[in-house]
This record gives structure tokens, sequence and C-alpha cells, in this order.
């Protein structure tokens, strides 16, 4: 993980001052119907004074233009927003906040390690993490070796691990260069060694799971033995889910792009690409791979003399669905929408800018159909805001996850 110093954020972005507010006292059903002073749909718009009514854990309806004098259907409690602002909760791709013991040392690739095990509900985190409107995380290991293991994709609420598990595994976690050469390990510092480690694990777990697919296919052949340390790896080259790359500058993403997506075939995420890296944002975006770009969101550029945001960089460059990450704690969980807030200040257009933190989010982990937007049928994972979230000095007020209230400013004290 990389460290920055928080204050270089403020220097970019106002300070932030929560403007007071509640949505009144929302009684905890099944049914809500929630209208806003701009419901943030991100697919269809802004609507103003739309309602959005839920059902149970799922959004059911939006009513973008209630006729005068509307009222909730019979069941649905009212939460009247006002002038609010209604938006999707944010989905934060690279956290490490949702438990403990992130880095195995001894071994400098873990493909059987999870971060399953290590999840701890209703921690106080994950707590602030709500309070500023993150209603989804990805858990994932560190980056102190070449292959962490696998992550856990959660709800930062829930009473317990089964309430807040939406997928695991998750995504798989690799680290090229940075913080693995720190270790040095069993073959020095290398970088050019740490991918042939890298490309040694991968093609062992690509064997494995061509001889079960085979045997699969025929099962006259003699069936193979299941391996713990590789069995994840099955899902890995089945493209169920990817694999997050702990990549930045221009040498490591050149070498994540040959080895991970021309070579293995790999689903990829590249899940920092700060420095340098966005130079390559033209044959990234020609394989499709999604970039989660942070914590750090700037650049001192010599030449220019000036700032260079890189999130907006790697959009000029061709990636259109960019976002941006925390890498939390480095950076709080709770100000994701603090980075999204510095890539506008640096060049990134607004709607780019929330997008990246809810529906190109989602749609990096393939979870688009669930995740990321107000619409029917999606997870009822919504947020009021005091006003436009990109505005540091608006806050939260409320965050609504799977249909339940997680937090709620006019009940309780303000976290954040």
């Amino acid at each position: 993980m990389n460290r920055i110093c928080k204050s270089c954020i403020f220097l970019l972005l106002l300070s932030s001052y929560a403007l007071p507010g509640s949505c009144g006292d929302p009684v905890d059903g099944p049914k809500w119907a929630i209208r806003g002073g701009k419901v943030v749909t991100i697919t269809k718009g802004n609507l103003e004074g739309a309602v959005v009514l839920v059902a149970g854990s799922r959004i059911e309806k939006i009513i973008a233009r209630p006729p005068a004098g509307w009222k909730p259907p019979a069941g649905y409690k009212l939460i009247d927003a006002g002038e609010r602002w209604v938006v999707p909760g944010f989905i934060e791709l690279h956290s490490h906040i949702a438990g403990g013991d992130l880095n195995d040392m001894v071994y400098p690739v873990n493909p059987g390690f999870r971060t399953l095990d290590n999840v701890i509900p209703r921690n106080a985190l994950l707590k602030r993490a709500q309070a500023g409107g993150v209603t989804t995380a990805l858990f994932i290991p560190g980056s102190g070796t070449n292959m962490g293991g696998f992550g856990t994709l959660i709800k930062t609420a829930g009473k317990d691990l089964d309430e807040m598990l939406i997928r695991f595994p998750g995504a798989l976690k690799i680290a090229q260069g940075g913080n693995p050469e720190r270790r040095g390990g069993d073959i020095g510092y290398s970088r050019i060694g740490m991918n042939w480690l890298i490309r040694n694990a991968l093609k062992e777990g690509q064997a494995y799971t061509r001889a079960w697919d085979a045997w699969e296919a025929d099962k006259t052949k003699k069936k193979p033995v299941k391996n713990p340390r590789l069995e994840m790896f099955r899902g890995l080259f089945h493209r169920e889910y990817p694999v997050v790359v702990h990549t930045q500058g221009y040498h490591l993403i050149q070498s994540t792009i040959r080895i991970l997506h021309d070579e293995m075939k790999l689903w990829v995420v590249i899940d920092h690409g700060t420095f340098d890296g966005f130079e390559l944002a033209p044959e990234v975006a020609s394989r499709g791979i999604q970039v989660m770009n942070g914590p750090r969101e700037f650049r001192w550029d010599t030449r220019l003399g000036g700032f260079r945001g890189l999130a907006y960089e790697w959009y000029r460059g061709g990636i259109k669905t960019i976002g941006v990450n925390t890498d939390s704690p480095v950076v709080p969980a709770e100000e994701l929408i603090y980075q999204a807030s510095m890539a506008v200040r640096l060049g990134l257009k607004e709607d780019v800018a929330l997008a990246g933190i809810t529906l190109h989010a989602a749609r990096a982990l393939g979870m688009e159909k669930r995740l990321g937007s107000l619409e029917a049928g999606k997870d009822a994972d919504i947020v009021i805001w005091t006003g436009d979230p990109l505005d540091p000095r608006q806050s939260v007020v409320l965050t609504m996850i799977n249909g339940k209230i997680a937090y709620d400013t006019s009940k309780e004290p303000q976290r954040f």
C-alpha cells in the first residue's frame, strides 16, 4: 500500500463541513418510498423530485415524475429527503479494513490464502465507511507479497458475514513491484524475479484447471487429485472473477498487460495505476482492462510546472470507465468521495467521477446487474446526501444497505 500525505488532498479540495439536517424519523420496515430533491440514477441521469420505491433488499421502481399530491402506496414508509440528493451507494475496490491479518510474509506467492475467514462484521472502520456513503467493498490481501491470496466482496453492513457476503472469491490479489520489493525473499528484490514467480504460480494453476476441465469433459479419464492451494484458480481461469493488480508506473503496467492479460488470458483490473502508468492508456483500453486509479490522484509534472490529474489522464488516453480507490486505510474509506472530487478538480467530468465509484466499479467486478446505479431490480444500496456529493462541504445523512438503514444522523451522532 502506498502512503500519501493527507494534507495534499485538502490543498486541492475545500475543507469538509457537514451541513445540519436529517431525514425526519424513518421507521424500520420492509418497504420504503424515498423522495429526493435530486435522484442520481447514474444510468438515466439526475431526476428532480423523483421517488425510489424499495421492497425488501431491492429497488422496486423509480417514479421519475410523481404527480402533484403523490402519496406512497399502502404499506410503504416515506423518507422525504426534501431538497437533498439521493445517490447510489459507493463501491470501494481496494479495501483492507474489513478485518486483520492481510499479509503472510513466509511465501512470496500464497494462492491458497483468503480474506473470507478474517472479516470482522460491524467493525468501527466499516461503520465510518457507511458514513461516507460506501456500501460495498472488495476486501483484499495486502501487497507485501507477489500473490497475497483471494479477496472477498462484501457489503459494509450486516449482522454477520453471511448477511454481508456478496461473492467469494471476489478477486485474486497480485502485487507487481512496489511493496514486495521490500521483502526480498526467495529470489531477492528484482522485478524480473517477481514476474517469474507470478508466472510460475499462474502456470501451475492453469495446468490444474485444464486437468479438471479435461476430466469433467470425459469422466472415463483419471480423476485429478484435489489441491486446496490451487482450487480457486479454476474460477479465475474460467473468468468467474478477476485478478486485481497492485501495479503502477509504465514498466510494471506493461508487465501486467503482457503476463496477466495477453499470456494468461485473465480478467484483469489495474488497481493503482499511478505515476506515469497512464501513458499506456491506449494499450490498456484496447484490451478492455478496467483501471481504478489511486490512492494518488495527482502527479507533479516538472515539464508543465503543475499537477496532472491521473484519473483524467487515463480517461483522456481512452479509459472511459475510469474509477478511483482509497487503498483504505491508507486513505480512509469514507473519503472515497474526496478521491472522486479530486479527480474532478484535476479535469475529470463530474458524471464520470461519480460513475467511477458506482457503476464503473460494479462493472470492474462483473456486478453491474446488481450494483452501481439506482434501477429497478438492483440492490437497495441508497445514500442521502445534504447536496452534491462531489462538493466536499456536503455530507451523508442516511445510508441504506440492502434495504436496511445502516446509518442515520437523525438517530445517532454524525460519524464523518
